[in-house]
């Protein structure tokens, strides 16, 4: 189990992803609670896994399990209708590795970036870069479990 510190902003301006490799990511949630409990299951390239988050905000609780792809395909059909797809770009800026998600599907046009760190301490410090948008680390409706379900928020405007 770990704790992951996090933050997360919309993105207003594409940056150069000339030199970046993108991954295809698809995943599906299971099951997401009231208190921000998700269980969910992700394809990343060609490995495969089921998460388990909780919490909510910069710090949350993370239990990752690795698959193998029968053990995902049997589940996946469970996910119908809370899944979202998209492109995934890891974008290094000064000491901090930006991923960069690009939606598609019925989020396309959505474009967040997130950002990782040892400690909350370090979160607070961090500039983000100007092509960086709003911060939404702790707007659920940018939370990919609520994104999965419901779409983008109204007011996605960057």
């Amino acid at each position: 189990m770990t704790k992951e510190i996090e933050r997360k902003f919309c993105v207003q301006k594409m940056p150069d992803l000339t030199a970046c490799k993108g991954v295809e990511i698809s995943q599906g949630y299971l099951s997401v609670g009231e208190n921000g409990t998700e269980i969910r299951l992700r394809r990343k390239g060609e490995k495969f896994y089921q998460t388990v988050k909780q919490g909510k905000g910069v710090q949350r609780t993370e239990v990752e399990v690795e698959l193998s792809r029968a053990q995902f395909d049997n589940l996946w059909p469970l996910t119908e209708g809370r899944r979202v797809e998209k492109m995934r770009y890891e974008i290094v800026e000064g000491i901090w590795t930006i991923e960069l998600d690009v939606y598609r599907g019925h989020l396309k046009g959505l474009l967040v970036a997130e950002v990782e760190f040892e400690t909350i301490d370090e979160s607070s410090r961090f500039v983000p870069p100007p092509w960086f948008g709003r911060d939404v680390t702790d707007d659920d409706r940018y939370k990919n479990a609520i994104l999965a379900h419901k779409g983008k928020p109204d007011d996605h405007a960057q």
